[in-house]
């Protein structure tokens, strides 16, 4: 339907056409799909931005409590966001979110139940046997008495930042770095080894380095303390967004095939304007298309808030912007690679191995799919930071390469020369601009308190908001649910005022 804004004195049937025909051909307010804007009798109108985890869990958590006169907008031609599968040597393997995290504990993950429902095929990664498949940077593996002291001697260390963790104000004035704990009890990583235990410890969890992350936030990590220590890698040919489309179909009209047809989800609309006020919010998307509503629930990455994609008119307030620009958007890069035949060793206890380089971080921990992908000869090293972002400017032949030359180094010359290689590059992509947050040090409820407040009838969410889980799948899915719940407070109750406790308090 078509909005008139703006009408004065009566206007004869001629203009009246006239006017249509120029308005439908220019980039005036356009509400389409069944959208029905402002003031109807469908109930208040929202436009939820983004259709990752967290815009299409707070959608179903609006729908619920009656607010179901709701338009998503969605840059990509699919939904799922940072959970996203593709074709890769024959079979789909996850670019981005693969695994469940945080299971068999005594608190069920939400995720964990989406994913039992679906019967999704996931394996639970086995870390029992790194410390016999760690290589040296030149050949040849480290003995495994040797990687089980290393560990042992990083369990002891972790032990004790956990008390140290749990000593501290909870304001985060007093919070350090990983690395920072590891000093003070002298135990700073040195050698290559030490270097690529550190590494899978910490990095290859949160895609940045001790020196720039939270002791008081990652240790001991809320995810495992509440939902369970164990991890699921996801390999299913449906894709681990499958989860998503569920959640979706709750409240969306969906086809026979289970595709999304409801008018309210809209594709390839690329948002890059928000002008709010206390009338309501107008949406630009880059295609000339202009939305209005009551209110704008944005579900972009930490990452995407950083840069200039959306402008927000008026400008965000400054302690707002300040809050924002806190968080670091890490990068986590899972390279694939197809090759004729396995090399590997393979059976009970090599599902992981790890590669010691001198230079932190140079394609340090790998994994293999005997069980996830039977048959398909494809091996998955994780980089992250750093390497992440050299490698997705340089060739993915040069990274093939450099591939090749640890994995000569790991198993000698004679293994055979892979055939395809597949690099995600989520730093680059202007819709991502990473791949999940990480906690900065001193940052404590208060600052996501203030990334997740309101301003005016401009609402956020996303894994970025979620005090206990960021930067996890079941913190975006949490996420969605307190955003919209937080909206939900002001359309139905009246109660829009939304308190930031002190800091210190």
């Amino acid at each position: 339907m078509l909005e008139m804004r703006d009408m004065g004195a009566p206007i004869n049937p001629l203009a009246l056409i006239v006017a249509l025909f120029l308005t439908l051909s220019s980039t005036t307010t356009l509400v389409v799909g069944g959208f029905t804007g402002f003031g109807s009798a469908a109930g208040p109108s929202v436009i939820i931005v983004g259709a990752g985890m967290s815009g299409i869990s707070a959608g179903k958590t609006l729908s619920d409590a009656g607010i179901k006169n709701l338009l998503i907008l969605e840059a990509t031609d699919r939904i799922g966001g940072r959970m996203r599968k593709t074709n890769f040597a024959g079979i789909n393997v996850e670019m981005g979110a693969n695994w469940v995290e945080g299971v068999n504990g005594d608190t069920v993950n939400p995720i964990w139940t989406m994913a039992n429902k679906l019967n999704l095929r996931k394996f639970r990664s086995d870390f029992d046997g790194l410390s016999s498949n760690a290589y040296q940077e030149n050949g040849g593996l480290y003995e495994s008495s040797v990687v089980e002291g290393v560990i042992d001697e990083f369990d002891k260390v972790d032990e004790a930042a956990s008390k140290y963790s749990k000593a501290l104000p909870p304001s985060g004035s007093k919070d350090i770095s990983v690395l920072t704990s590891q000093r003070l009890q002298d135990h700073v990583p040195t050698t290559a080894l030490e270097m690529a235990v550190d590494y899978f410890n910490y990095d290859y969890e949160f895609a940045e380095p001790p020196r720039v992350t939270s002791l008081q936030n990652t240790v001991p990590l809320a995810t495992f303390a509440d939902f369970g220590e164990d991890v699921y890698f996801v390999a299913d040919q449906r894709g681990y967004a499958s989860v998503v489309y569920d959640l979706a179909s709750q409240y969306l009209r969906t086809s026979s095939n289970g595709s999304i047809i409801d008018p309210r989800l809209s594709l390839n609309k690329v948002v890059r304007r928000i002008q709010y006020g206390r009338g309501g919010v107008t949406v630009s998307t880059e295609d000339g298309s202009v939305y209005k509503a009551n209110y704008v629930l944005v579900s972009v990455s930490i990452g995407v808030l950083q840069t200039k994609l959306i402008k927000f008119e008026p400008v965000l307030p400054d302690w707002k912007i300040l809050a924002i620009y806190q968080f670091d958007m890490a990068v986590y890069t899972k390279i694939f690679l197809k090759f004729p035949s396995t090399f590997w060793p393979q059976g009970n206890g090599t599902e992981f191995f790890i590669y010691a380089s001198e230079r932190r971080g140079y394609y340090p921990i790998w994994q293999q799919f005997e069980k996830q992908y039977p048959g398909a000869n494809v091996l998955l090293v994780t980089v992250t930071d750093e390497e992440s972002r050299r490698i997705e400017q340089q060739p993915d032949s040069q990274t093939k390469a450099e591939c090749m030359e640890v994995l000569r180094n790991m198993f000698g010359k004679d293994i055979p020369e892979a055939t395809d290689i597949l690099v995600p590059r989520w730093w680059s992509d202007r819709l991502f601009r990473g791949t999940f947050s990480n906690w900065p040090l001193g940052v404590n409820r208060f600052e996501y308190d203030q990334i997740r407040a309101p301003i005016g009838r401009v609402y956020f969410t996303g894994e970025h908001t979620s005090t206990h889980y960021n930067g996890y799948v079941h913190g975006a899915y949490l996420a969605g649910i307190d955003s919209a719940n937080i909206m939900i407070s002001c359309v139905k109750k009246g109660l829009c005022k939304y308190e930031i406790k002190p800091k210190e308090s």
